[in-house]
């Protein structure tokens, strides 16, 4: 074994000293305030304690398996399920991301998500509704959903007004292309945040100029563009966002990350693969986690939460 490595991989101690730099080369975005408001009757404070946002797939596309619901009364019992284990959000998708998924027209994809948010509006649980269309985006705000989950840019003035009519937060995706479905490769520099920040401040001030009031940005970590397909790419490149999130605070709006799998390393540990990415992302000050694994990440970011402030302090 070489010095510096660990089972012939790279050792990550150079991180805590990158992560330092990091901070002191940026200290006004890591105290910079963000914004805290409620979603669906309840109140999120990113900075007083992170939040949860569970995933209820329709699409039996979607690679993660767990989360495929195959009728709308089980994506019901697993919205009730993730809001137990204390997720302040369920978020419905109707169309995989995955490239190769097949397209659901706007209809099929109501077909399948009003049953579902209209049950949980009656279980008091605050729902989301992934899409990029504004068809669907206007039916399900109306059925009842608190968060529209935007992951496209076409005709966004129309989604946002639509949003700020139902008083319904928005989490605003950065997509590089029309919508999730249609993007190749990704172009932000060997430092992510100057592109993120050109991208989210004036989408920022459209949806506030529209009426809207709540706003979650997210970096889209969770998209499959043409460059990152391989998974030592992909997962460099998330792993250096994470731990640049804070910078977005200048924005003065929480962010949600997707967390990712890394199965290139996880392997039949997948599923451990994002409680590891949620330390990363609560590194980066991230106020909503979109997961798949509800009590894991929970309980990571508990865990993480038990160490007071001085605890690490020297002396």
């Amino acid at each position: 074994m070489t010095r510096g490595t660990v089972g012939g991989m790279s050792s990550p101690s150079p991180l805590l000293a990158q992560m330092a730099a990091l901070a002191d080369a940026h200290a006004d975005a890591l105290r910079a305030p963000v914004r805290a408001f409620d979603i669906g009757g309840r109140p999120f404070d990113p900075d007083e304690r992170p939040a949860l946002m569970g995933v209820v797939n329709l699409s039996r596309d979607s690679w993660y398996r767990e989360s495929v619901s195959p009728s709308p009364e089980a994506a019901i019992r697993r919205g009730r399920v993730l809001a137990a284990q204390g997720a302040l959000i369920v978020d419905i998708g109707a169309e995989s991301t995955l490239a190769g998924a097949a397209r659901v027209s706007p209809a099929d994809q109501l077909a399948g998500v009003l049953p579902v948010i209209e049950g949980l509006r009656a279980d008091g649980i605050p729902a989301s509704v992934e899409t990029y269309s504004p068809d669907v985006a206007r039916v399900a705000l109306g059925a009842g959903a608190a968060v529209l989950n935007l992951t496209g840019v076409e005709r966004e003035d129309e989604m946002y007004a639509t949003a700020a009519e139902h008083d319904a937060a928005v989490i605003m995706c950065f997509v590089q292309g029309a919508n999730v479905r249609e993007v190749h490769d990704l172009v932000l520099g060997d430092d992510p945040v100057p592109a993120l920040l050109e991208h989210f401040g004036p989408r920022i001030d459209r949806a506030v100029a529209q009426g809207v009031e709540r706003i979650v940005i997210d970096p889209g970590l969770g998209f499959y563009y043409g460059n990152l397909l391989d998974g030592p790419t992909r997962v460099r490149h998330q792993m250096k966002v994470f731990l640049n999130t804070f910078r977005l605070r200048v924005l003065g709006w929480p962010v949600c990350h997707a967390l990712p799998h890394a199965f290139d390393y996880f392997e039949d540990e997948v599923r451990s693969a994002e409680p590891f990415f949620a330390v990363l992302a609560a590194m980066g000050r991230t106020g909503l986690f979109r997961t798949h694994e509800v009590p894991r990440v929970r309980a990571v970011l508990d865990t993480l939460g038990a160490l007071a402030p001085g605890d690490i302090s020297p002396g």
